[in-house]
């Protein structure tokens, strides 16, 4: 846990040294509550859980391109601490990087820590840096360079199906070398129904469309629309794949479906259920951060994905801090 914090500290730059007691700095959209940094466990059979920190770096005087400084400030020091692999990042660091970068954030971090396994580090990157306008031309871009540019036609097709309301919302690369790495890409789909996503999802062959609509259904208490927040598709693209990615998850903001955090606790045990999956570290992981009675908010889980395909199918839960603030429940019914 030591390094674990430690590495933390190091991702959150300057920011780790604000105390929690001071109001933010940065409107951070990591978490609700502007919180640099979110938890998640993620689980798969016959495998340990895997620990996962999304994390803003943020500047002593924090803005898009001070924290954007800050940020590759720290993956210098990373690089060096960890044998990061870097190649395909600098190929398309140019095409999300630009010097007045626009949109909610231009750079986090992911990193994931296991039991027995060294930290990996993953960085996500905003198609929208550069304007809403532009995102697609950017992913395309980005896969094009990487290699991966034949696979672009199938994603557009499957996925960028509905004109305004499905776009690219985050780019993704794991900073490992070229045979383990993973690139991901992320669609957001406005206004969903659970027939867009499974549409999105037929692009990857070994995607369990049942299974990808019951946990959508679960998660999200209905079939949709989903006029909150929106669900998002992920592709991954390992080794070999060109033509298609081979792997495919579905993110669903379970706190805006829900009145509470116990009704999303509910769900989310009922998919993993539906998912045959030991529920036990995930309830240990939120007994770990809980600090209040579940009823009495919404947004300490956040969010559910469900991973099917390559590299290894599961689900993983999303825990906000709630460092600064929590929201109340709701205390209207639900409508989607």
């Amino acid at each position: 846990m030591g390094s674990s914090t430690t590495l933390l500290g190091e991702a959150l730059g300057p920011g780790a040294l604000r105390p929690l007691s001071a109001v933010p700095l940065w409107p951070s959209f990591v978490a609700d509550d502007h919180t640099p940094v979110e938890f998640s466990v993620a689980l798969a059979r016959n495998e340990p859980p895997a620990v996962r920190m999304i994390v803003e770096s943020i500047a002593e005087q924090p803005g898009r391109q001070a924290n954007l400084t800050a940020a590759l400030g720290v993956l210098d020091r990373l690089a060096a601490q960890h044998s990061l692999d870097l190649r395909q990042f600098d190929r398309i660091r140019d095409l999300f990087l630009p010097e007045d970068p626009q949109g909610a954030f231009a750079f986090w971090y992911s990193l994931i820590v296991g039991a027995h396994a060294a930290p990996a580090i993953k960085v996500y990157l905003n198609p929208e840096v550069r304007g809403r306008e532009r995102g697609t031309e950017l992913v395309s871009a980005a896969l094009d360079r990487l290699g991966l540019g034949g696979a672009f036609p199938t994603i557009a097709g499957h996925a960028l199906r509905r004109e305004g309301l499905d776009r690219f919302s985050f780019f993704a690369l794991d900073l490992m070398d070229d045979h383990r790495a993973r690139v991901k890409t992320y669609v957001s789909h406005d206004c969903a129904e659970i027939s867009d996503v499974t549409a999105a999802a037929a692009a990857v062959p070994e995607a369990d469309l049942e299974l990808l609509a019951d946990v959508c259904a679960i998660a999200g208490a209905g079939s949709g629309p989903f006029t909150r927040r929106p669900l998002m598709s992920a592709y991954n693209f390992l080794a070999g794949d060109t033509d298609r990615p081979g792997g495919y998850s579905v993110y669903i903001p379970v706190r805006d479906y829900v009145q509470d955090d116990l009704e999303a606790c509910e769900r989310v045990l009922a998919v993993m259920a539906r998912c045959g999956l030991d529920s036990t570290p995930f309830v240990l992981a939120l007994t770990s951060i809980v600090r209040r009675p579940l009823g009495d908010g919404v947004g300490l889980i956040a969010h559910i994905s469900l991973r099917l395909g390559r590299p290894r199918p599961g689900v993983t839960v999303y825990l906000s801090s709630e460092a600064y603030d929590v929201t109340p429940p709701r205390t209207t019914a639900m409508s989607l």
